[in-house]
């Protein structure tokens, strides 16, 4: 018999619902897709911006359409696809990357104010998501309405972790290594918290917000130049190597969705 890998946050029973759950089980394998996911989106903005060519505006325009082609493909979908659902995830992290890089780059806005407009705007989510549902259960993405506030908390997650972590490493000096090390270690507190009997669902949101600035740091650490204190892989081979390790362990989602379908 296969073991199971113990959830984290455990998924909470789900009530009666319309369609199946549309998020993937919360297990050591869904973390870390995230986390690879998050930093791809640090790393792919900057190679089709730079290394490809295309310019900031043109990646954006271009990103932004297929994350709305994506998103509509899984809304359309009666069930939980892996494939689907990790490249809108992708996606996503690509979007949230470049809003913030705008609002900092493009318009000048300081990290300080963007960390904070942006967690107003999950916290302004996640108060009308409960107040039109009465919970921010995962475990219960189960109809078109609760999927879209889902999917509008996980924007503003990963365009909050994005200013956070960019807060943490340039603006307050942190550096990359240190950013990879105390954002790991703050979940790691999260893990404990949730074992120590914080909620499941605050200890999943907590993980998930948390999850993007580790990726972030990370990717930068692999893909920056010595010169800034990174490792000096370079965008392009960062994003390559973390894409094709996404693709083999989605596959291997996609295979035991496939079978217990």
């Amino acid at each position: 018999m296969r073991a199971s890998v113990p959830d984290f946050p455990p998924a909470m029973t789900p009530s009666a619902r319309l369609l199946p759950n549309k998020v993937p089980a919360i297990t050591a394998g869904f973390w870390a897709i995230k986390i690879l996911s998050t930093t791809v989106g640090e790393t792919v903005a900057d190679t089709l911006a730079v290394n490809v060519g295309l310019g900031g505006a043109a990646t954006a325009l271009g990103m932004a359409a297929l994350l709305a082609a994506a998103l509509a493909g899984q809304m359309r979908a009666r069930r939980c696809v892996p494939w689907l659902y990790w490249l809108t995830v992708v996606l996503v992290s690509i979007v949230g990357t470049q809003i913030t890089d705008a609002l900092t780059d493009g318009l000048g806005v300081s990290l300080y104010a963007s960390t904070a407009a942006f967690a107003v705007a999950l916290a302004a989510v996640f108060a009308l998501w409960h107040r039109s549902e009465g919970t921010l259960d995962i475990a219960r993405i189960d109809t078109p309405r609760r999927e879209a506030w889902y999917w509008a908390a996980i924007l503003c997650t990963f365009a909050l972790g994005t200013a956070a972590g960019d807060l943490a490493t340039e603006a307050l000096g942190m550096g990359f290594q240190w950013g990879v090390a105390v954002f790991a270690g703050a979940i790691v507190l999260d893990a404990l918290a949730w074992r120590a009997g914080l909620h499941p669902v605050t200890a999943f949101w907590i993980a998930y917000v948390l999850t993007r600035p580790l990726g972030a740091s990370l990717g930068d650490l692999l893909s920056q130049s010595t010169t800034y204190g990174g490792l000096g892989w370079g965008a392009l081979s960062t994003s390559v190597a973390f894409i094709l390790v996404i693709v083999a362990l989605v596959a291997r989602a996609q295979r035991r969705a496939v079978g217990l379908s």
